[in-house]
């Protein structure tokens, strides 16, 4: 019976028992945070970048009658376009404003004027 109690002492106290592996857990961790790095671009980094590039090709098609409305919510209708810069006609005042605060297009104009 001694000798039973004696077996089991040496296999708990044996350096092959349930040491943890320093480089294995490492590996892991590692392991992890690429994944997080992976589901983070998927889900926040690559949806914002597409809707800024669908957001610049809007403003490149933006031409003069087009009905649009800016980022604070003013409705206009594009009276002129510059390089950085448009003029909006919104009842009775003109405000030049820079391009990026246009939120959307809502109506474009009929004409073909550029």
């Amino acid at each position: 019976m001694d000798l039973l109690w004696t077996a089991a002492l040496l296999a708990a106290q044996s350096p092959t028992g349930n040491q943890v592996n320093p480089t294995g857990e490492l590996l892991k961790m590692v392991g992890m945070i690429g994944i997080f790095i992976f589901i983070f671009y998927f889900v926040a980094i690559r949806p914002q970048q597409k809707r800024a590039k669908e957001h610049e090709a809007m403003l490149k098609t933006l031409k003069r009658g087009d009905r649009v409305v800016t980022n604070s919510g003013i409705l206009g209708i594009v009276v002129s376009v510059k390089d950085e810069s448009v003029t909006v006609k919104s009842d009775d005042s003109k405000l030049e404003i820079t391009k990026s605060a246009i939120a959307q297009i809502l109506q474009r104009s009929e004409s073909s004027d550029a």
